[in-house]
């Protein structure tokens, strides 16, 4: 289990979310209020972008978000219209590598899984190789489910020119659910290609881990919208996206609810 948070909006200092606010994502990683699978968050961190010409870049590192001496530097002086960003705590067995830190950032998108998938290695890894095109799976760096997930997501994109990132990250959930039976997932997901957002509050034979956005809060400029696992500022600001549900955030488009 992870925190994680996303931004769409006017150009935003990464340390308006990442150290400013009450809550922020380093205070989320130390005492998280919402963390049900875990008490800290420690096993890594990232950020993620789109750079001038539209490439997916990210930052990431395997030691905690309050032990990186450049944060505070990188934090000050970096500012996007769009950031996901996530702290980590590591599944049992997967590698705390940097390899593993999230939010992945390849293909022209950039994603961040809260979550995680039972029985994946005896079973579900293999269940996704076998629809991996060569060039896809070549892309998986680390070992986590959340990175596999990532690359069947990207996948069902790569099949249908006209797929949607909702269509395709609820393609994923449909066919995982379909392999799972009794074993559970927890698919709390944020994706964007750069201009759009989709943040997820999903899990399949359990409950969803929590999320929130607010499109109000004067923390953040006027006409943005902020998804976090858990609110960054006044509870009171932020509405909790349903469970089974996607949230896409579109520059030009207020908030939309999907249900899958």
């Amino acid at each position: 289990m992870c925190r994680h948070l996303a931004y769409l909006g006017p150009p935003l200092p990464l340390r308006s979310l990442l150290l400013d606010p009450p809550h922020s994502l380093v205070e989320q990683a130390v005492v998280p209020r919402e963390l049900v699978y875990a008490r800290v968050n420690a096993d890594g961190f990232g950020f993620g972008w789109f750079d001038s010409t539209g490439e997916a870049r990210h930052y990431r590192r395997a030691d905690p978000i309050w032990q990186d001496p450049n944060l505070e530097t990188l934090a000050s002086e970096l500012a996007q219209p769009l950031w996901v960003a996530a702290v980590r705590s590591a599944t049992p067995g997967f590698g705390g590598d940097t390899t593993n830190a999230q939010p992945f950032a390849q293909d022209g998108l950039v994603y961040s899984h809260n979550g995680l998938i039972s029985d994946f290695r005896p079973k579900i890894r293999r269940q996704i190789q076998n629809i991996l095109a060569p060039e896809t799976e070549a892309g998986i760096l680390g070992t986590t489910d959340s990175e596999y997930l990532f690359a069947l997501v990207r996948q069902f994109l790569a099949d249908d020119e006209n797929a949607t990132l909702e269509g395709a990250l609820g393609e994923a959930f449909s066919t995982l659910e379909s392999w799972l039976e009794r074993e559970t997932a927890l698919l709390n997901v944020i994706l964007s290609d750069g201009r759009r957002v989709i943040a997820s509050r999903h899990a399949v034979n359990t409950s969803c881990p929590s999320l929130y956005y607010t499109t109000d809060d004067e923390f953040f400029p006027e006409g943005s919208v902020t998804v976090a696992s858990e609110p960054l500022t006044d509870p009171e600001r932020w509405r909790a996206v349903p469970s089974g549900h996607i949230l896409i955030l579109d520059p030009d488009e207020p908030p939309e609810l999907l249900a899958l």
